[in-house]
């Protein structure tokens, strides 16, 4: 019987996908070492891993009957593409499940950030609100603003639907530009990645990490926001160069942020945590039950298509 190896438990709907397997889970709260994946999951045919599991050539190589690797992620940045295709070993995540939960998390953080819900609800919690003042907590209303977004992919898409209801002029930066009757749906409009990063009011980030799209935002570009402009992350954290935005934000180029990732998660820096004028989250982008709960079943449904000797309805590779 085929073994699988789940380095953390997942929802139990796509585990009983699994149950006439051989299944070993992880139950302890916590993130595995990669020598403690490979000890565990030596025998494995299959492995689930998280977004936070390195799955590099070394453990690839330790595992010589693993089959697939079905990640419980949307990204895949975390495993040796190349040397997982060079083995035979089949790759697969779990795509489309996300869009509307972080496109939700997205406006989230433009509203948390624009009317400083952070920072208004600690004022209260500290006991300083003595009472309505005309000044108290201003921030930039939405309406008559530019959404910038970099990337309109899934999720870009469904992000620009949600901004227009509150009034928001969007344009975005894509390396394939929609067709114009796409625009016209959409009503956004195309621009260079410079001239968005100058025009916007707010920027929000939608591309996959890549090489081509590590410090994709780095100092020499975040100097050419609009002065007051505010950066939202729920992409991938290293396409942000943390150094230039932590420097751009005390100098007040950038007016705020709002943060989901972060560059070498989970350490967020202190710098970061010390400044008022950013809200910041613990990679929850995909946080709804039935999200979870949907990516936990397209894992179960990928591993038992490969061992079952099948295609996985959603690869990698």
């Amino acid at each position: 019987m085929d073994k699988i190896f789940f380095t953390y438990k997942i929802p139990d709907e796509g585990m009983l996908l699994l149950k006439k397997f051989d299944v070993e889970v992880n139950t302890e709260d916590r993130f595995l070492q990669k020598e403690e994946i490979i000890q565990k999951a030596k025998d494995a045919a299959a492995l689930v891993t998280l977004l936070s599991d390195k799955i590099d050539a070394e453990v690839l190589e330790s595992l010589p009957k693993l089959k697939i690797i079905a990640n419980y992620a949307v990204g895949y940045n975390n495993i040796d593409i190349d040397e997982a295709r060079k083995r035979g070993i089949r790759v697969t995540n779990t795509p489309e499940v996300l869009t509307d939960a972080t496109a939700d998390l997205t406006m989230s953080l433009i509203l948390a950030v624009s009317r400083r819900i952070v920072e208004a609800d600690r004022f209260v919690r500290e006991h300083r609100f003595v009472g309505w003042k005309p000044d108290l907590f201003t921030g930039p209303s939405l309406s008559g603003k530019t959404l910038g977004i970099i990337g309109l992919g899934r999720i870009g898409k469904a992000v620009a639907k949600r901004a227009k209801p509150f009034g928001m002029n969007v344009v975005y930066c894509s390396r394939k530009p929609l067709l114009s009757n796409e625009e016209e749906k959409l009503n956004v409009s195309h621009l260079s990645l410079e001239e968005l990063l100058r025009s916007s009011d707010f920027i929000s980030l939608h591309v996959p990490l890549t090489q081509e799209t590590y410090h994709l935002l780095n100092e020499k570009r975040l100097s050419m926001l609009k002065a007051g402009a505010v950066l939202i992350n729920t992409a991938r954290g290293p396409i942000v160069d943390e150094t230039a935005l932590i420097k751009a934000l005390r100098s007040g180029r950038l007016a705020a942020a709002g943060l989901d990732v972060y560059e070498e998660e989970p350490d967020v820096p202190q710098e970061l945590i010390d400044l008022d004028n950013v809200v910041l989250l613990p990679h929850i982008g995909s946080a709804t039950k039935e999200a979870r709960i949907e990516m936990a079943m397209m894992v179960g449904r990928n591993v038992a298509a490969v061992l079952e000797g099948k295609e996985p309805p959603n690869p990698v590779v």
